[in-house]
């Protein structure tokens, strides 16, 4: 076993990797970039070194300040994580040339599942099943739209180097497939420096089930399925194991099948082999077929963890020091259902937007499995994936598994940010979910029906109030103070309500008509002689209300100006924090409604500014390469009276 390895990796993966060295007693060496210099896995590790700026080609993907780091510090390996350079052969062969050891497949392996057409030609050699299609090179437009004839429609256009559903796209029509093909080669060109495509019979029903393999160079293992079918976009949402409806019979050839793929490349390490599987009459043994292998660790590997009892990281810094497999196929059992929830800042109601923020309150349930790479007042970066944790529930069945899912999101306390977190409860009430009856188009057919934003419970905000007052603070003796008046109006950014103070622990709060009474003796709580599985947490940000849906007041500032209602359509505020790609626009400009005024970058996603009206550019006060705060003014129109 290795005596100290080196994690090239950030947030919650390095956390992980951290945790499983301790209990093995590896010494841990971490990087950080300039924006992770109090990150939790810098903390955590025994050693941390800095690689540079806070953009990843500054810092996470510099190889070689990785390795030289590594060499300092007497690190023996490197831990890649997921994401970053953990799939990169070249990295994986510096590494190796230095004298190190990659926590990881060989270079060759990365390779020969780097390219999804290559990939599935070697599958097909090793007898996997692939999804009917054409992985030829030849790429000329007729020769494509000929082979997607062949295959039947609808189909399915896809990047032969592509990812995260870039330079993918579907026709259901033959008139379309001209339009659809330039359309994919442009973003794929643009995305990965390579045009090439693949086209594929599309699945009408499609679920996403992987297998996670695990080899040793030699000889590989299963360690079961995971559905990954609760899909948004092509990203994952929520995942579970083993798949709804699975059968013995069908497990056991898809297993073989990943076993085999995993054999056929020499594979070391914890990979996973991802299928499409036809979910439109049940699974069955042949509606299965390879999509693509990730030859990583996977984001949710915690799920397989959860049903098998086995700790992959581990396996992983075993094997990587030179064992044999740890355990036998036979020896490799389910036991019970689990599911993971990625639980991400971003504005749902916004379209999905990443955001960022200081995280002023964060505190999750006991019962659950949490991995996190963040703590109570950190601040999510615009540089990185805004992921705040994983949430992993475990239970002897799918249903009790679910219910606890949806208790610790419900119990998930977040303050400071806006988040997904309504959303995934929301899913895990769905009830085609509850039900197992899942597919990756469920989110995109339900949207409109899981982001609807509920009303708050006007007796939590009742309670916020009364927070709001000071008066769930334990100093304040029985909710008054010689300095505070009996009735008096409380203020939020947003709203106000009258408090009338009624006597030791009792007040009446007032809003929109509606009077509530509110009654409380230490930490319990009672609204119209109800009791409240709520608490009460005031943070740098205001008050929170928790147990139910969040309710958080964020006291009125009489002197903050609010640069929004002054400018109103005349001026472009930054949606997010983000740097400043571009500037389409010069001061005298006149602009439509609609035109792009500016490109905003932020968490590897890129956001257009348009003018909200027509009119005439007065000032431009942000430059290309301008980091900008959220609500940053970037472009300011004439008034309509000056322009007139």
């Amino acid at each position: 076993m290795f005596q100290k390895i080196l994690i090239a990796n950030r947030g919650e993966i390095a956390c992980r990797v951290i945790d499983s060295c301790r209990r093995l007693g590896v010494a841990t060496v971490a990087v950080f970039s300039d924006a992770d210099r109090a990150a939790r896995h810098v903390a955590m590790a025994d050693e941390a070194v800095h690689l540079g700026g806070a953009a990843p080609s500054d810092s996470y993907l510099r190889g070689d300040a990785i390795i030289a780091a590594a060499q300092s510090t007497g690190a023996q390996a490197i831990h890649p994580g997921y994401g970053f350079l953990s799939e990169n052969p070249d990295f994986v062969q510096a590494v190796e040339a230095a004298g190190l050891v990659f926590i990881g497949p060989s270079p060759q392996a990365i390779r020969a599942m780097g390219l999804k057409d290559a990939a599935k030609a070697l599958m097909e050699e090793a007898g996997v099943p692939v999804v009917p299609g054409y992985h030829g090179e030849n790429q000329d437009p007729d020769h494509l739209a000929s082979e997607a004839e062949g295959i039947g429609y609808p189909v399915l256009i896809k990047a032969v180097a592509g990812g995260g559903g870039k330079g993918m796209r579907r026709v259901d029509d033959p008139a379309d497939f001209a339009d659809a093909l330039a359309s994919a080669q442009s973003e794929a060109r643009n995305a990965f420096g390579n045009a090439a495509v693949l086209i594929e019979k599309y699945i009408l029903r499609p679920r996403h089930i992987e297998v996670q393999v695990f080899g040793d160079g030699d000889r590989a293992v299963h360690l079961f399925e995971r559905d990954c079918s609760l899909q948004r976009r092509h990203q994952k949402v929520i995942e579970e194991a083993p798949a709804p409806g699975m059968t013995p019979e069908m497990r056991k050839v898809m297993g073989a099948a990943a076993v085999r793929a995993a054999e056929a490349i020499g594979y070391k390490g914890a990979g996973t082999i991802e299928f499409i599987v036809d979910g439109s009459k049940g699974l069955r043994k042949d509606g299965f077929w390879f999509m693509e292998m990730n030859t990583r660790l996977q984001v949710e590997h915690p799920v397989t963890e959860a049903i098998t009892g086995v700790d992959l990281v581990e396996w992983q810094l075993r094997v990587a020091s030179g064992e044999k497999l740890p355990a036998k196929q036979e020896d490799l059992h389910i036991t019970g259902h689990a599911f993971e929830a990625r639980l991400y800042a971003e504005d749902v109601p916004a379209g999905f937007l990443p955001a960022t923020g200081r995280l002023a309150h964060l505190a999750f349930p006991d019962g659950a499995r949490i991995e996190t790479g963040v703590r109570q007042g950190d601040t999510i970066s615009p540089w990185y994936d805004p992921m705040i944790a994983k949430i992993v529930t475990h239970g002897p069945t799918r249903a009790v598994a679910l219910r606890a899912l949806e208790a610790a999101l419900v119990d998930t306390e977040v303050a400071g940010s806006v988040t997904n977190l309504d959303f995934l409860i929301a899913l895990t009430r769905h009830d085609g979910f509850r039900n197992g009856d899942v597919d990756t188009g469920l989110i995109a057919r339900d949207l409109d029906d899981l982001v609807a934003a509920a009303e708050p419970d006007p007796r939590a905000r009742a309670l916020a109030v009364v927070g709001l007052a000071g008066l769930a603070d334990p100093s304040v003796t029985g909710g008054m103070t010689l300095w505070q008046p009996l009735r008096r109006t409380i203020a939020w950014d947003g709203g106000e309500a009258v408090l009338e103070v009624l006597g030791p622990g009792a007040a009446r709060v007032t809003m929109d008509d509606t009077a509530y009474e509110v009654r409380w003796q230490g930490d319990r709580w009672w609204v119209d002689d109800g009791l409240r599985r709520n608490r009460i947490v005031r943070h740098e940000a205001g008050i929170s209300v928790f147990g139910g849906r969040p309710v958080t007041l964020v006291p009125l500032d009489p002197l903050a100006r609010d640069s929004a209602a002054a400018g109103g359509d005349a001026l472009s505020l930054s949606p997010m924090p983000g740097l400043v790609k571009s500037v389409h626009v010069t001061a005298g400009q006149q602009v439509k409604a609609g035109d792009r005024l500016a490109v905003l970058e932020a968490m590897k996603m890129e956001h257009s500014l348009t003018a909200a009206r027509d009119g005439v550019v007065a000032e431009v006060l942000a430059a290309a390469g301008d980091q900008v705060e959220a609500g940053a003014p970037l472009i300011r129109l004439e008034e309509e009276e000056e322009a007139a």
